[in-house]
Order: structure tokens, then C-alpha cells, then sequence
């Protein structure tokens, strides 16, 4: 169990050093401190559906020509600001300069920032999903068994909606 708790630690930690995640993150955690069980995976899975909804939606208009700048804008804007409020650091970076170059209007380089937008957006998924299921599996470490049969062999992802099972 302790170790189940050093490894949630340092992976935090790891998250917060490389910039991934900032203090929003923090706040999101101590709101479900506050008795918003489950609170973190929830905000993290409409984030992360959301998002991965807006970057197609992007890399589509960034394929049409003429490139429809003040529509990518618009996309990246909504983007941007789901990404502060969840404390996505890096994405929020990446939305930052790629709106800095649709201003140029320079498809070519509005491409290469996309892909390497959507690349710190892979990376922070991946380690997300990795730190949400250590966190339900400390979660349910912790709570005595109920109706005894589960024996902690839940392997599912946490990023998946399952409210209808």
C-alpha cells in the first residue's frame, strides 16, 4: 500500500517537473479532496474526449485550402482554454504559439506546430491514463472489499466512460 502511494507520488511529481500539469492540476486534486470522489478522472476523461475532438476538427481545417485561419483560431481558443482550466501546461504552450503563427497565415508552419500540439497532447494523455489508474488502484486498495469477489483485478481504463455498465 505505501508503495502504491510512492509511486502515485513521484509520479505526480514527474508530471509537475516536466511541465505537463501545473498548479491547476493542484487545485483539481484538492477539490476532490473536498468530497468530489472521483472528480479528477471525470474532469481528466471530458478533457481529454473534448480535446482529442477539437485537434481532429483542427487538423481538418488545417487541410482545406484556403486554411480558414479565423475558424483554426476559434478551435484553438476553446482549446486552450479547457486545457488551463485542467492545468495542461504543455498543450496550453503549444496553443499559444500556434496561435501566434496563424496570425502570419503560414499553413506550413501552423502544420508543424499542430503536430508537435498533438504530440504533447499524446504524451499527456499516455501519462495521464498511467497515473488515473494508479490512482484508482490506490483508491480501491484503500476501501475495505464490498460483496467480495473483485480481488483489485480491475483492469479498466480509467479514461473510459462506464457509467452505463
Amino acid at each position: 500500500m505505501a508503495d502504491l502511494h510512492q509511486q502515485l507520488t513521484t509520479m505526480r511529481q514527474s508530471l509537475l517537473d516536466e511541465e505537463l500539469l501545473d498548479e491547476q492540476f493542484v487545485q483539481l486534486e484538492e477539490l476532490e479532496a473536498e468530497g468530489n470522489p472521483n472528480f479528477v478522472v471525470e474532469v481528466f476523461s471530458l478533457y481529454f474526449r473534448d480535446s482529442t475532438k477539437t485537434l481532429e476538427s483542427v487538423g481538418q481545417m488545417l487541410e482545406k485550402t484556403p486554411v480558414e485561419f479565423d475558424k483554426v483560431d476559434r478551435a484553438l481558443h476553446m482549446l486552450k482554454g479547457n486545457s488551463a482550466s485542467v492545468g495542461a501546461y504543455k498543450v496550453v504552450t503549444e496553443v499559444n504559439r500556434m496561435r501566434d503563427l496563424i496570425e502570419e497565415k503560414n499553413p506550413e508552419s501552423c502544420n508543424a506546430t499542430y503536430e508537435q500540439l498533438k504530440k504533447e497532447h499524446d504524451v499527456l494523455k499516455g501519462k495521464m491514463e498511467a497515473y488515473l489508474q494508479l490512482l484508482k488502484e490506490a483508491e480501491a486498495a484503500e476501501k475495505p472489499s464490498q460483496g467480495g469477489g473483485g480481488g483489485g483485478d480491475d483492469d479498466e481504463d480509467p479514461m473510459s466512460s462506464t457509467e452505463s455498465s
